[in-house]
């Protein structure tokens, strides 16, 4: 359906950010719902946000509420993750998914996902 190709992944300190991307190839994201999922040391994954790319509603999980931006970029075909206030909780293998079925998204199974990045939060 679609390649995704995740960046931006590192060590930070609590309290520090970090951008995560998501880049698309072989087609646009004009028609499809993007969401990053994470999956910590010994925890099942765990959605963290979503966002449909015609409209730009987005939807987060409450952990990340407040902290957490998920944007768009139609010029870069690309999806971002702005991590403010990154905690030692946060830290994780972040992963890009995205499906043109809003009802598979919500269920959390993707049609097409990345590679993940890793994200670790030093205390």
């Amino acid at each position: 359906q679609v390649q995704l190709v995740e960046s931006g992944g590192g060590l930070v300190q609590a309290g520090g950010s970090l951008r995560l991307s998501c880049a698309a190839s072989g087609r646009t994201f004009s028609n499809y719902v993007v969401g990053w999922i994470r999956q910590a040391p010994g925890k099942d994954r765990e959605f963290v946000a979503r966002i449909t790319w015609s409209s730009g509603s987005t939807y987060y999980a409450d952990s990340v509420k407040g902290r957490f931006t998920i944007s768009r970029d139609n010029a870069k075909n690309t999806v971002y993750l702005q991590m403010n206030s990154l905690q030692p909780e946060d830290t994780a293998v972040y992963y890009c998914a995205a499906d043109t079925a809003l009802f598979r998204a919500v269920a959390g199974n993707f049609g097409s996902w990345g590679q993940g990045t890793q994200v670790t939060v030093s205390s």
